[in-house]
């Protein structure tokens, strides 16, 4: 009894461990995942998942997959799929179909897999990886549609593939006799899944918008939901389920008559602590023998997969698209494995073990080793080459506001104006409503959620200045941003008490916006009496000093303007020292305006 609680102890401590390491060293938390999983199974023989769950590891897996990939359709919006869906559906389909070809013949060449073996194993190698792919393109930021393709393409292939590797599986199982039973089977998944998805969205929405369910039941009862309508399809249609909980997940996120946002919230969490649970176990359930089977000749398998397959699939997917040839050779460079392959694989190579299949026990190490290499090469290497392909910004000097204010607003325009990239992100409908109205990007959300992290398009933006009137709500999402723009990025305004700021542990907030006495109430009060906010050029006959001097205790500078155009904030602890060439933004009082012969 001890071995057992000490095990799902340990599932527990190394999943979460690997996740906060990973955002420690800025690695993959996948590759540390499988890393721990690997040493706690294979290599050490402490943690046995058969022994540990028995007949129900893959049930529990399964289901953990759905709610992965519900998650996964939430943060999906028809407004990127409007920008992104031609290229994206050649890529699920012409690219699907390319890379499905070439992993086979690629597995029965190099792995010396029989072709019903490789067969099956190309299907399941289609499938990418949404648990790899977005923390990636958080932390790349790529500009232009590959970020939001790349995203698209991940979640949706997840179910697609899933459904391709059960015909396949059918198919050499003599499940199906015929290509005409396939096909059948293959309508019937489709017209199965995107109906019992859109039930279940459809229920929880009635649910939500009759108050039929108390605020504190809506995430167990929409958790519920998820697993009731992926149980189902799968009864009705083999593997139709993952279809279904995609469907159900984008339905609910596109839907305008209730809110979600505390959903989204809530599976966010969840998914944390799912991905790091299936990982471990997954990867601790493989067995050295399996491993030592494939050898070296992984190696090369993998290699054909990063630069043969994944580049045919792509160019021949995206041939007479308007992406360039950066965008092209990026999304040739980006097709990380997941949690979905390992599930997949793991539950077929069990049932071709059972059957006597010979060589199943190879399926699961091979998916195995093509996620690790794949994590590691695309991890290391795609935001070298995002820069080096021009497709995101060395320096973002965008900024992201936390809050909506009509001040904040513009304050935002003046650097809209001056060129820079802005955000606007609000929980308040009216703000984010006339910032829109004002030419200004905005987004009504929670500026804790993941949504924010993943459906917003980041490219360009590379601070957070958190501006609401609530000094705990901008701690809290200085913290949340601190792994996305770095701690020295992230500013805050200063609290109304200096008690507040002299008690405050500043690796628990942001740095000080502008000066430890502006305040929100400060600022809206300066914004009422009348100041404005004023660009001045530096000169050798007007300089900072001077500037400075003249407006006394009626200036208040927020942005430096460099020579070579970098954004600089002043902050108290920002070692700043404008020169004549740069440009300073600042607050001002225009009664005590200097006189007209001083450069605009």
């Amino acid at each position: 009894m001890e071995h057992f609680l000490l095990s799902l102890a340990a599932v527990a401590v190394l999943g979460i461990s690997a996740q906060w390491l990973g955002w420690r060293l800025h690695l993959p938390s996948i590759l540390l995942l499988l890393v721990f999983g690997i040493l706690a199974g294979p290599v050490t023989g402490f943690l046995q998942p058969d022994e540990l769950f028995g007949n129900l590891l893959y049930p529990f897996v399964s289901l953990s997959v759905a709610v992965i990939l519900f998650e996964g359709g939430l943060s999906l919006s028809l407004k990127e799929l409007r920008e992104v869906g031609g290229v994206m559906t050649r890529l699920l389909t012409i690219g699907a179909l390319i890379t499905w070809l070439l992993s086979t013949l690629a597995a029965h060449w190099i792995l010396d897999f029989n072709w019903p073996l490789a067969t099956l194993l190309g299907a399941i190698l289609v499938v990418t990886g949404p648990t790899v792919i977005a923390p990636m393109l958080r932390h790349i930021r790529p500009t232009g549609i590959v970020g939001p393709t790349l995203k698209w393409e991940s979640i949706v292939i997840d179910p697609l593939g899933a459904v391709l590797a059960v015909l396949v599986f059918q198919f050499i199982t003599l499940a199906a006799d015929s290509w005409g039973d396939v096909a059948l089977s293959l309508l019937s998944t489709m017209v199965i899944g995107s109906l019992a998805g859109g039930l279940g969205a459809l229920l929880m929405v009635l649910f939500l918008k009759k108050d039929w369910v108390p605020d504190f039941l809506q995430n167990p009862v929409t958790l519920m939901l998820v697993i009731a309508v992926f149980t189902a399809a799968n009864l009705l249609e083999h593997e139709s389920g993952l279809l279904a909980v995609t469907v159900m997940g984008f339905a609910m996120a596109n839907q305008k008559l209730v809110s979600v946002h505390h959903i989204i919230e809530f599976k966010e969490n969840l998914r944390v602590m799912l991905i790091a649970t299936v990982f471990i176990l997954l990867a601790a359930n493989l067995r050295p023998a399996d491993l030592a089977d494939v050898g070296y000749l992984s190696i090369p398998f993998l290699l054909a997969l990063l630069f043969l397959v994944r580049p045919v699939s792509v160019f021949a997917a995206t041939v007479g698209s308007k992406l360039t040839l950066p965008e092209k050779l990026f999304l040739s460079w980006m097709a990380p494995r997941g949690i979905v392959a390992a599930a997949v694989s793991s539950v077929f190579a069990l049932r071709l073990q059972e059957l006597g299949y010979p060589g199943a026990e190879k399926l699961v190490a091979a998916t195995f080793l093509v996620i690790i290499g794949t994590v590691v090469v695309y991890g290391l290497t795609s935001g070298p080459l995002a820069k080096r392909l021009n497709l995101t910004q060395a320096e973002a000097d965008g900024v992201l506001f936390l809050g909506g204010r009509f001040w904040v607003r513009r304050i935002a325009k003046v650097l809209q104006e001056e060129g820079y990239p802005v955000l606007v992100v609000d929980n308040t409908l009216h703000n984010v409503l006339a910032a829109r109205m004002e030419g200004l990007p905005a987004v009504y959300a929670s500026v804790f959620s993941e949504a924010v992290l993943e459906r917003v398009n980041l490219a360009g933006i590379g601070r957070l200045l958190a501006m609401t009137g609530n000094d705990d709500t901008n701690a809290l999402a200085a913290l949340h941003f601190a792994p996305v723009f770095g701690r020295n990025q992230i500013f805050q305004l200063a609290p109304e008490e200096q008690r507040l700021l002299d008690e405050a542990a500043p690796h628990l907030r942001g740095r000080i916006l502008f000066g430890e006495e502006v305040s929100h109430m400060r600022l809206t009060q300066h914004f009422l009496d009348g100041w404005v906010i004023k660009k001045t050029r530096l000169s050798e006959s007007f300089t900072f000093e001077a500037l400075t001097s003249h407006y006394a205790s009626n200036i208040i500078p927020l942005f430096l303007i460099a020579a070579d155009g970098k954004l600089r904030i002043f902050s108290p602890d920002a070692q700043l020292n404008p020169q004549p060439g740069q440009a300073v933004i600042s607050l001002v009082n225009l009664k005590t305006d200097p006189p007209a012969v001083m450069p605009a």
